[in-house]
């Protein structure tokens, strides 16, 4: 089976202003890149779902006022980090719309596994509140679609952007059906991810990282993320996949290279072929040096492809 890779046009439409880094570049050029892939992959577009969905990890309260924040022309704050424009409701709902569809063809093994290349990214909205650029917590929307659509009753998160997930963290703190394990920098923002923060069944599992972490220092740290990972035996793994921990990202300490996501990609694909069958699906969060990030996300997409 192949990889597929999920993307939507509507990127494009989500305008967060002039300079700032999360921008429509982003996607652009991981979709450029990962076109070198030619036979290897096969591209889809989401489709419309029931958005009732999101609120599994949203409260209505907060879906309410976000469709009432976003503007007929222009753009609006949502905190002092997050845009939104006419466009990003859209954009926002085909990011949901893409790794829901993405477990769909793996669930079903139509595909082996699925990248979801995508803007806005998710892994700071927390159950009630927008921030670092996340609208929707697009990863939290998934685990929560396969434990409620498909039943499943283990779901493990991985999440190796430089930034802590804080919402998805929040989302499922006492849910001990999901386990969420974070590679960060720490102290950083949002300040959130210290190692104390183990969740009300022992489901969470934070690896700071210091600013300067190497690759060797990196990687020492990366046998806990997979002996959690063994232990605790998912049916099915999710990945925040954010490459801001390249050493080229303006927005970060971490000293990744291009090449070490590839490393990362394929020590998670080797324990998923042994507890789970192989069944992944990532989903882009950070990466803003595009250089940096138009490598790694190949670099990823290729280790999910050979592994």
């Amino acid at each position: 089976m192949k990889t597929s890779v999920i993307t939507s046009s509507t990127y494009q439409n989500h305008d967060t202003g002039p300079g700032h880094p999360e921008r429509v570049d982003r996607v652009k050029v991981v979709n450029e890149e990962l076109k070198k892939l030619d036979k290897k992959i096969e591209w889809f577009e989401p489709k419309l779902f029931d958005q009732k969905i999101i609120e599994h990890v949203h409260n209505k309260k907060y879906l309410n006022k976000i469709f009432s924040s976003f503007p007929k022309s222009g753009i609006q704050f949502l905190d002092g980090d997050t845009i939104v424009s006419p466009g990003s409701k859209q954009a926002a709902l085909d990011a949901v719309g893409s790794i829901l569809l993405g477990i769909d063809q793996v669930v079903n093994k139509q595909f082996k596994n699925t990248f979801c290349s995508v803007r806005p990214p998710g892994h700071h909205a927390e159950s009630d509140k927008a921030m670092g650029f996340c609208i929707y917590n697009n990863i939290a929307v998934g685990a929560a679609y396969l434990l409620n659509h498909y039943n499943y009753n283990k779901v493990a998160i991985i999440d190796y952007d430089v930034h802590h997930g804080n919402g998805t963290q929040e989302i499922f703190y006492n849910n001990p059906n999901v386990l969420y394990i974070s590679t960060h920098q720490y102290p950083f923002y949002p300040g959130t991810g210290s190692s104390n923060e183990k969740g009300g069944s022992n489901n969470i599992l934070n690896v700071p990282l210091e600013a300067g972490t190497s690759s060797n220092i990196y990687f020492n740290s990366f046998e806990h993320v997979l002996k959690k990972l063994k232990d605790f035996k998912p049916e099915f793994i999710l990945l925040s996949s954010g490459f801001d921990a390249h050493t080229q990202d303006p927005l970060a300490q971490v000293n990744l290279k291009s090449k070490d996501f590839y490393e990362i990609t394929k020590r998670i694909v080797n324990v998923a072929n042994n507890i789970c069958n192989g069944k992944i699906v990532s989903i882009l969060e950070g990466g803003y040096d595009l250089n940096a990030l138009r490598e790694s996300a190949y670099e990823h997409v290729k280790a999910l492809i050979e592994n």
